[in-house]
């Protein structure tokens, strides 16, 4: 199927940098049309990189398509005691020994000039790298940019992070990171 999507759609997988990390943060941008789902699922499938989200826990217990949102990825995460989701997400990563997991740090397909910290300090927490997926509408190309270890320096490492994809095209380009 994912081959068939790619197929139709005219695209092509680019680089993918660091194909031995096999549990990280994969962060999705830039994020700016419903079509971002779609490609990226299939881009990840045939990267071969099995990336997975956060869903409240409800949605694969209590919910009639619990199957299908497990199926497709979806990671329960337990919120009814105000836990917090970056905790949730670094107890994710170490009860794992491999794990991916997907994010798109603006949390809106609209341009965004602050994004959310949560993946930041989930990795940071974690000890794990966050990895730079993406989708050029431009090249009509996906692919996984260098790593990128979080330091601690919140600002630092986004500025380099914000720089690599301000080179890369979304569907909307004037939604993008400025």
């Amino acid at each position: 199927m994912a081959t068939l999507v790619f197929k139709v759609a005219g695209w092509h997988l680019g680089e993918i940098h660091n194909p031995e990390i096999k549990k990280s943060m994969m962060i999705a941008a830039p994020h700016t049309s419903n079509w971002d789902i779609i490609l990226a699922r299939a881009a990840f499938y045939l990267m071969g990189v099995p990336v997975r989200f956060t869903v409240k826990k409800e949605w694969t217990e209590n919910f009639a398509l619990g199957w299908l949102v497990k199926a497709i990825g979806g990671l329960a995460v337990d919120r009814s005691r105000n836990n917090s989701l970056v905790d949730g997400m670094v107890k994710l990563f170490n009860e794992h020994d491999e794990l991916v997991i997907l994010i798109t740090p603006e949390g809106t397909r609209a341009y965004q000039p602050r994004w959310r910290k949560g993946y930041y300090f989930a990795a940071l927490g974690a000890q794990v790298p966050i990895r730079l997926g993406y989708l050029d509408y431009a090249k009509k190309e996906a692919g996984i940019g260098e790593a990128v270890w979080p330091t601690g320096n919140y600002e630092a490492d986004e500025a380099k992070i914000k720089a690599f994809y301000r080179t890369i095209t979304g569907r909307f380009p004037e939604k993008g990171v400025r």
